[in-house]
């Protein structure tokens, strides 16, 4: 089976477009003018919907995925979001189209359907019928050969059903192949740079209708992983899969992931390089299914973070964002990178990633599993295990979100689609009464020294340190600066206006990423400065000091 990409062509001048060229199968011929429909609301006076950045996928409108056919490059919303930051003074908003088509390199997969017709695919809209997308224009186009390979085989004509593998049955809560989760992993330095995309390989993740290993259809389990890693080769230079994962799952309700994990076959470590680093993901952990977009986004983010910052990562995952800004902007003199992120299965990605950072960086970094809101004293002990010193325990039943923001330059906030906990909203508006009343806990991050290297790794419960070599005395400073990444546009624009309207904090800059084409969605990386009420106190004492010359 043939791999191949489509290329698309230089987009319009209001937007950047690093969709490259590669080989690739042309497109299919347009259609006749008479033929073409303007989307829903369009000026019929605008120019025909544009072909060449069209999606030209046979499920469309079958498949809930993807909203928008045409003009891949421009999505529906970007006009609106143009539009609401240059009415709050942000008239250079810029966006970045990314790839178009073979982007989407993490997906999950419902399987449903019968033995002799198996269906592997999203549901469609509004209902849990599975809707099969063996020709996805948005999935990476190994993913479509490995769902493929799941199905068929890629030379021998075999099917699920000659292994005896039924599909899952919702109503009935029987069958065994639940899901299938597919990652594609871009990074590897045995091919030349140019050749590593259209060259990743899938982690297959068999989502199985068992309480675990040792249930009765074990050995179908086995026999599909092992067929899948078996025909995975089509070439002796090339290997498809990376490796066959299995999860259990037996819940009747619509969650993916049970709790119990086994790697089956192939490499254990996953590795994609982005931000200027080696991060390892887990088949569990949450990972960017975007990989090209977001490390533009965060080369662009990069930019604007000084030399030497301290920095707060919330909802940080495994930290990539922390781990990427602790390298490419050298924080050294003893300076900290905090990483919270409420997910304890991120904890062993972090550790890998971290192991891989280089021993010239100088800095104190740190990641916790905790959660960003308030801890009520009757969570308080439910919450224990998420927090390694008492000073962050007593100081987390206060104040639960200042706790982290304590000694940090900057605070980057990447939450999910329904935006940031109250809690900590309310605590960013509140940041200028709060630092004159407020007394930051004495840190014992720091406290510790290890001679032997620049840095050392230490894991308490669910935290993480590593050490720096440098002595520094506790920060008194809350963040001057706040980074947004936005997952959800309405969400942020809540979150935006809340921020605003407590003057304090101004909206500074804003770039938009293309992180899904085919759908009406951007992510925004938004930058705020500390309101117009430090600045005017500023200018004040100023003129005194002119008056009183």
């Amino acid at each position: 089976m043939s791999l191949w990409f489509l290329s698309a062509p230089p987009a319009a001048s209001l937007t950047t477009c690093h969709a490259t060229p590669a080989a690739v199968r042309p497109p299919p011929a347009p259609p006749p003018p008479q033929q073409l429909s303007f989307p829903p609301n369009a000026n019929p006076t605008s120019p025909l919907p544009s072909l060449t950045c069209a999606l030209q996928c046979p499920h469309f409108q079958s498949c809930s995925g993807c909203t928008q056919e045409f003009n891949l490059h421009r999505p529906i919303i970007l006009d609106e979001a143009t539009d609401f930051f240059k009415k709050h003074g942000v008239s250079d908003f810029s966006f970045d189209t990314c790839r178009l088509w073979g982007w989407r390199c993490r997906t999950k997969l419902a399987v449903r359907g019968s033995s002799t017709d198996p269906l592997i695919g999203l549901y469609e809209e509004g209902t849990h019928n599975v809707v099969d997308i063996p020709e996805c224009k948005v999935h990476h186009p190994n993913i479509n050969v490995a769902v493929e390979l799941l199905k068929k085989g890629t030379f021998l004509v075999l099917r699920i059903t000659e292994l005896n593998i039924e599909p899952y049955d919702e109503d009935q809560g029987t069958g065994e192949l639940r899901y299938v989760q597919m990652a594609v992993t871009t990074y590897d330095t045995s091919l030349p740079a140019a050749e590593r995309y259209k060259n990743g390989k899938v982690q297959v993740t068999l989502v199985w209708n068992s309480r675990s290993e040792s249930s009765p259809s074990s050995e179908k389990l086995n026999a599909l992983a092992n067929f899948v890693w078996r025909y995975g080769r089509p070439s002796k230079k090339v290997h498809l899969i990376h490796s066959v994962w299995a999860n259990f799952q037996t819940s009747p309700k619509s969650i993916i992931f049970g709790n119990r994990w086994r790697h089956l076959l192939g490499e254990r470590d996953f590795w994609e390089h982005v931000g200027g680093i080696d991060v390892s993901l887990a088949p569990s952990s949450f990972g960017q299914a975007n990989t090209r977009a977001f490390d533009s986004l965060l080369q662009k983010l990069q930019k604007y973070v000084p030399v030497g910052a301290s920095v707060a990562d919330l909802y940080a995952g495994a930290g990539v964002i922390g781990l990427s800004l602790a390298v490419t902007r050298k924080c050294r003199q003893g300076l900290s990178v905090k990483c919270v992120e409420v997910n304890k299965e991120s904890k062993l990605s972090f550790e890998k990633t971290v192991d891989r950072i280089p021993n010239s960086i100088d800095c104190s970094i740190s990641w916790h599993c905790a959660d960003t809101s308030i801890v009520t004293k009757m969570d308080k002990e439910d919450n224990l295990q998420c927090f390694v010193t008492s000073f962050i325990i007593d100081f987390q039943h206060a104040q639960a979100p200042l706790s982290w923001l304590w000694g940090s330059d900057i605070v980057v906030v990447d939450p999910p689609r329904k935006g940031m906990d109250p809690s900590l909203l309310n605590t960013l508006r509140a940041i200028p009464s709060l630092e004159k009343k407020a007394k930051p806990p004495g840190s014992p991050l720091l406290k510790e020294k290890d001679e032997k290297r620049p840095w050392i790794l230490r894991a308490k419960e669910a935290s993480v340190q590593i050490q720096s070599k440098t002595t520094q005395e506790d920060s008194q400073l809350l963040p001057k600066t706040l980074i947004y990444i936005s997952r959800g546009w309405n969400s942020f624009k809540e979150d935006c206006m809340s921020l605003l309207s407590s003057k304090a904090w101004v909206l500074d800059k804003a770039h938009g990423f293309n992180f899904f084409p085919g759908t009406e969605s951007i992510e925004v990386l938004a930058f705020f400065k500390r309101g117009p009420g430090v600045s005017s106190k500023k200018k004040k004492s100023g003129k005194k000091k002119k008056k009183s010359s």
